[in-house]
């Protein structure tokens, strides 16, 4: 499964958050199956962008967040100051596509959002130690 993995300011307006998600869909060449955000930024911002976009939602808890941030490549001091986690959307895509996913595409940035896209590739053994 191909996660798109958030994260957002809070303020960040429908249009942003999809517009991100078909950017990175494009530049990965992999369309997301769902959108995966971080339990504290559910609301109803991000399920209108699931809803523009067609995609079911599956909000990622604190303990994924925490697992994932080993394998996340992308860090940022500013996310870190405000929610605790350097990285975000990065650790969102890769919880919520499930054991052994890989990054498809490093987190991305607009102005008030991150995307990143996770799945598990084909070639691959999944590594079931990953989150």
């Amino acid at each position: 499964m191909i996660a798109a993995g958030l994260g957002f300011r809070p303020g960040c307006a429908m249009e942003d958050i999809v517009q991100l998600v078909v950017e990175a869909a494009e530049r990965s060449g992999h369309r997301p199956a769902l959108l995966a955000a971080p339990w504290f930024r559910d609301g109803p911002v991000l399920r209108a962008a699931a809803d523009r976009l067609g995609l079911p939602l599956a909000i990622v808890d604190e303990a994924a967040l925490l697992r994932a941030q080993p394998f996340c490549p992308t860090r940022s001091d500013a996310a870190r100051r405000a929610v605790g986690l350097a990285s975000v959307a990065e650790a969102c895509a890769l919880a919520a596509s499930g054991p052994g996913a890989l990054l498809l595409l490093p987190r991305i940035a607009g102005a008030n959002a991150t995307c990143a896209m996770a799945g598990l590739s084909p070639l691959a053994t999944p590594d079931t130690t990953r989150p």
